[in-house]
């Protein structure tokens, strides 16, 4: 079928079925080969609407004020040793966390995709990943923190470098030349947003979300409990991206879908969830402050039981109930004056905090 538009004397002929054709091949992977970054029209339109959706979340670190957290940072009275190394715990596992997550969206699984839409919203991922990166620059710098305490820790904690060579070990297997016609090499993407998606910003991300909010409700560190609960709203649409990637990759190519790989992947997440307790029981050494290690040791078990049944498989801890259910509700900020309405009024730019107002003097 052809349609034809003549405009003057030229006369222009636009071939329907070979555009029909050219949205059928596009696929997660081992679609149609472009070199054009055509998005109409779209086949994975929860990827487009996802993208926006993320993109009105916008946010930046330094619109948020730190004032009040280093006052609270410089007061012996007011915190105790115990929340400052769970601030400690949070600024140096994450600082190293969301790099490693947006390497992995950058130069693993964005370049493996084909669908231009799968591509945009992977880069509007990626993105944020670096916002998150800079919140905790931020953070660091505004408290004073030595930045070589930081890297020290994701060098020499054991339980933090046990959780990063869980994932990069996975990433690393697919930072190749690779024929994804293959049902093995499949397997390895499919297993990489898998363990990226449900098992590290998923799972793993949430531990130490929990104890810093734990804070926040407490009114300690209201700036950093701000930014995290920024960066929690838009992890939970980072799961949601790589969930529906997970599940489409899967049904284009369900020949792996096998039970030996389901398999696999729920003891990804065993490996994932024992990592993340041992990691727990680091970062809160004792009882203290409002906060138990067995609620947070519960709450792994409860939120991977969550993410296995969200791509279709079959929990490990049946049953389990979520024994941090205000969590859920730190999450939901949609109620809130809108981020951008409020910045003039309530938010003090980073640049202010080294600056004396005249009405200061």
């Amino acid at each position: 079928m052809q349609k034809i538009f003549q405009v003057g004397s030229k006369t222009f002929v636009l071939d329907q079925d070979k555009a029909e054709a050219a949205f059928a091949a596009k696929k997660v992977i081992n679609g149609r080969e472009t070199m054009c970054f055509n998005l109409l029209p779209l086949k994975y339109q929860w990827a487009y609407d996802l993208y926006r959706k993320m993109k009105a979340n916008h946010w930046e670190p330094e619109d948020i004020p730190m004032g009040k957290d280093i006052e609270q940072w410089r007061d012996e009275k007011t915190v105790s040793d115990v929340e400052r190394w769970i601030i400690r715990m949070g600024i140096g596992y994450f600082s190293a966390a969301e790099g490693i997550v947006g390497d992995n969206i950058q130069h693993v699984v964005r370049e493996l995709v084909t669908a231009p839409e799968l591509k945009l919203v992977l880069g509007r991922h990626a993105h944020e990943e670096n916002i998150h990166a800079d919140s905790l620059l931020y953070m660091i710098a505004s408290l004073g923190i030595n930045p070589h305490e930081c890297e020290a820790m994701f060098e020499d904690v054991p339980t933090i470098v046990r959780k990063n060579e869980f994932v990069t070990r996975v990433s690393k297997s697919l930072r190749r030349e690779i024929d994804l016609t293959q049902p093995e090499n499949k397997k390895l993407l499919a297993k990489n947003i898998f363990v990226f998606g449900q098992c590290m910003e998923g799972t793993q991300f949430y531990g130490l979300f929990g104890m810093v909010l734990s804070l926040y409700r407490q009114n300690k560190f209201p700036g950093i409990g701000q930014m995290f609960r920024y960066t929690l709203r838009d992890e939970s649409n980072h799961i949601e991206v790589f969930r529906n990637l997970f599940m489409d990759l899967i049904e284009e190519n369900r020949e792996i879908w096998t039970t030996e790989f389901k398999e696999e992947l729920r003891a990804l997440m065993a490996e994932a969830v024992h990592l993340e307790k041992e990691f727990i029981r680091d970062c809160l050494p004792v009882n203290a402050v409002g906060l138990a290690v067995e609620e947070f040791v519960t709450y792994i078990d409860y939120i991977a039981d969550r993410r296995l049944e969200g791509v279709g498989l079959a929990p490990l801890a049946p049953g389990v109930k979520n024994p941090l259910p205000w969590l859920a509700e730190m999450m939901d900020i949609k109620k809130e004056q809108n981020f951008f309405e409020g910045r003039v009024t309530e938010y003090q730019k980073a640049s202010s905090l080294n600056v004396a107002h005249d009405d200061d003097l």
